[in-house]
């Protein structure tokens, strides 16, 4: 799989690009599943409903699939893991 990052604005997009990299790496939902503790069909239901997974399981799945989840202002690079300022919130 190549290393293009891909802005995401909608969880049913988040969705797809998880299951096309799924399918890129050549993996049934089964086979996903076993390397991340769910079941086929609770893949099955995220990769349609993403909105409902948490933030745990994105990164048991990015892991899995060998993807990388990076944060960033909308055009610009993604942010550093340890800010250099605390953020306001």
């Amino acid at each position: 799989m190549s290393s293009t990052s891909h802005p995401l604005v909608t969880a049913g997009q988040l969705g797809a690009m998880l299951q096309a990299a799924r399918k890129a790496r050549g993996w049934t939902q089964s086979a996903l599943a076993g390397h991340i503790g769910l079941s086929q069909s609770r893949v099955s239901h995220l990769e349609l409903n993403a909105q409902e997974m948490s933030v745990e399981q994105l990164l048991a799945w990015c892991a899995a699939l060998g993807l990388e989840l990076a944060l960033g202002s909308r055009g610009g690079a993604a942010m550093s893991a340890t800010p250099t300022s605390t953020p306001d919130w």
